[in-house]
C-alpha cells in the first residue's frame, strides 16, 4: 500500500502510477491478488480464496518439476471455471513458455472458456515464447501435441453417460492413452469434475494415484468445517441455502448427491449409499469378535452369475469389516478349489470362524451346498436355508452401511463390489451384495446367542 503524509489531499498521476504499478507486481506474484485485479467486481468469499491458494500452490509444485495432480470438485455455477480461466491466463503471464492443453466434453464449454482471450476458438500462441494454449474435446485428436498443464473438464456430461461402461472405458482410454501421452517430464494435471459414478474417470485415476491432491466443495456442508458449519452454504452470496434446497425437492437423491454434493451413488434402489463405506488399510485382529466366510454360489460357469465369497468380521465396537471377496465364474470343480484355498487362508489368521454355504430351494441346491460343505471337511461349515426376496434379506446390512458402520479393507475387490452396491438392486449382478448380506446375518445371530451367554464380555 503507498503512504501519503496527512497534508496531502489530492493523488498526482505519478501517485496513480505508482499504485497501479505495486498493484501489478502483488498480482504478478499472487493468484488471488490477480483475480481481484481483472474482476474489480468479484464477490469474495472463503471458499474463492481457499481455492485459488491451492491453484497457486499447484502452480508452484508445477514449476519445482513435482509432476502434481489436483481435482476440483464444487457444485454448478458457483465459479470454478472461471476461476480456472483466470488461473490459465495467469500461469501464461507467470510462465509464456509453458503449454496448456484444456479437454472438455463439450467443444462449447472449451471455446467459451477460450473465446475470454484468445483470438480462435483453437489455438493461442504466444508471440516471442515457446508457450501456447489449446482446447480440445475429450476423445478429440491431440497427436503431436506436447503439453505442461493439463486441465480436464467434466469428461463426462451427465448420469446416462457415466452409467455406460463402454463410454466410462472408451473416456478412460482417451485420458491415458492420448491426453497423458502428451505430458512432459515437469506436467501438472488439473480436473474439474462432477461424480456421477463410482468408476468414472476420476475413481480410476485415484484407485491409481491416491496421493492425488482432492478438493470437495460440497453445496451444503454435512458436518462442521473450518470456514463454516454443517448446513450451511457454500457460496450463499450467489446460491443461498434456499435456493439449494429447492434444487434439492426436484432432483432424485443420486443427483443432488452427484451434482451438488460430489458423491456418487446409487442410482438405482439407492440402498447402498456407496460413501458411507469406510475403506481402510489393515483390520486390527484383536478387535475381531466373530468371521463369516459366506458363499452365495453361481448354478454354472457360462450361465452368466457369479459365485462370490465375503470375509466378514464383526468387530468388538459394534462395527462391520469386510475384509476380502473371492469372485468369479468358475467351473463346479474351479469354484469348489477356490472355495477351499479361502477357507485355508481364513483358519491361519481367524479365530472364531466359520463358513456358510447359501441353500438355494429345491433338491438341486440342497445337493449344491451338502456337495460343499463335504468337502469343507475340519471347517465349521453350515448350510444357510434362506428364503424371502434378496433385497429384504439384504436390508440390516444396507442399514448398517447407510449409518457409516461398515468398512472395506482397501483391495482391488474394492472397485466391483461398490459398483454392484452402487447399482443394486437395479444392477445386472447381486452376489457380491446377497453374499456380504448373508455373511452380516449371521454374524449379527451368533452376537445375539453369544451375548445372551456372556461369552464375549470383556
Amino acid at each position: 500500500m503507498v503512504m501519503f503524509p496527512p497534508e496531502k489531499t489530492s493523488l498526482t498521476p505519478g501517485d496513480v502510477e505508482a499504485i497501479k504499478q505495486g498493484a501489478y507486481a502483488v498480482a504478478r506474484r499472487d493468484f488471488y491478488a490477480y483475480r481481484k485485479l481483472i474482476r474489480p467486481n468479484l464477490v469474495e468469499t472463503w471458499w474463492q480464496r481457499h481455492l485459488a491458494k491451492n491453484l497457486q500452490w499447484f502452480f508452484k509444485q508445477m514449476k519445482a518439476g513435482k509432476r502434481p495432480a489436483m481435482v476440483i470438485q464444487a457444485p454448478p455455477q458457483h465459479g470454478k471455471t472461471e476461476q480456472i480461466t483466470d488461473f490459465i491466463s495467469w500461469v501464461a503471464g507467470q510462465d509464456p513458455d509453458l503449454r496448456t492443453i484444456f479437454g472438455s466434453y463439450s467443444d462449447e464449454l472449451a471455446s467459451s472458456t477460450a473465446a475470454r482471450w484468445l483470438r480462435n476458438s483453437t489455438i493461442l500462441e504466444y508471440v516471442g515464447h515457446n508457450g501456447s494454449f489449446r482446447n480440445t474435446t475429450v476423445m478429440g485428436q491431440i497427436n503431436g501435441m506436447g503439453l505442461d498443464l493439463g486441465v480436464i473438464d467434466d469428461p463426462m456430461k451427465g448420469r446416462a453417460e457415466a452409467q455406460s461402461k463402454l463410454i466410462r472405458d472408451k473416456t478412460w482410454n482417451w485420458m491415458t492413452d492420448d491426453f497423458f501421452g502428451r505430458f512432459s517430464d515437469h506436467a501438472g494435471l488439473l480436473m474439474i469434475m462432477t461424480r456421477w459414478h463410482m468408476d468414472d474417470p476420476l475413481g480410476r485415476w485415484i484407485e491409481h494415484f491416491p496421493n492425488t491432491r482432492v478438493l470437495r466443495y460440497t453445496a451444503v456442508a454435512t458436518v462442521n468445517e473450518r470456514y463454516r458449519r454443517k448446513g450451511e452454504a457454500l457460496f450463499p452470496e450467489m446460491k443461498p441455502l434456499e435456493f439449494l434446497m429447492q434444487r434439492k425437492k426436484v432432483l432424485t437423491n443420486a443427483g443432488w448427491q452427484s451434482i451438488y454434493q460430489q458423491s456418487p451413488i446409487a442410482a438405482g434402489g439407492e440402498m447402498f449409499p456407496t460413501e458411507r463405506f469406510n475403506i481402510i488399510g489393515s483390520v486390527d485382529r484383536s478387535q475381531i469378535r466373530k468371521s463369516i466366510r459366506y458363499i452365495d454360489k453361481a448354478g454354472t460357469k457360462d450361465g452368466g452369475a457369479y459365485t462370490a465369497a465375503a470375509l466378514v468380521h464383526d468387530m468388538r465396537d459394534g462395527t462391520t469389516v469386510v475384509e476380502d471377496m473371492i469372485r468369479g465364474q468358475w467351473s463346479a470343480i474351479e469354484r469348489e478349489t477356490r472355495v477351499m484355498q479361502a477357507a485355508q487362508s481364513d483358519k491361519a489368521y481367524c479365530k472364531r470362524y466359520s463358513i456358510w454355504v447359501e441353500q438355494e430351494p429345491g433338491s438341486g441346491g440342497k445337493e449344491s451346498a451338502e456337495g460343499t460343505i463335504r468337502r469343507l471337511k475340519g471347517f465349521d461349515a453350515h448350510a444357510d436355508k434362506v428364503t424371502g426376496a434378496k433385497e429384504v434379506r439384504a436390508e440390516p446390512y444396507a442399514a448398517q452401511v447407510q449409518a457409516g458402520n461398515v468398512s472395506l479393507v482397501a483391495g482391488a475387490w474394492n472397485r466391483p463390489f461398490l459398483e454392484e452396491h452402487e447399482q443394486y438392486p437395479m444392477g445386472k449382478y447381486m452376489d457380491q451384495v446377497d453374499s456380504t448380506a448373508g455373511a452380516f446375518n449371521k454374524l449379527a445371530e451368533s452376537i445375539g446367542s453369544y451375548d445372551r451367554s456372556l461369552s464375549w464380555v470383556g
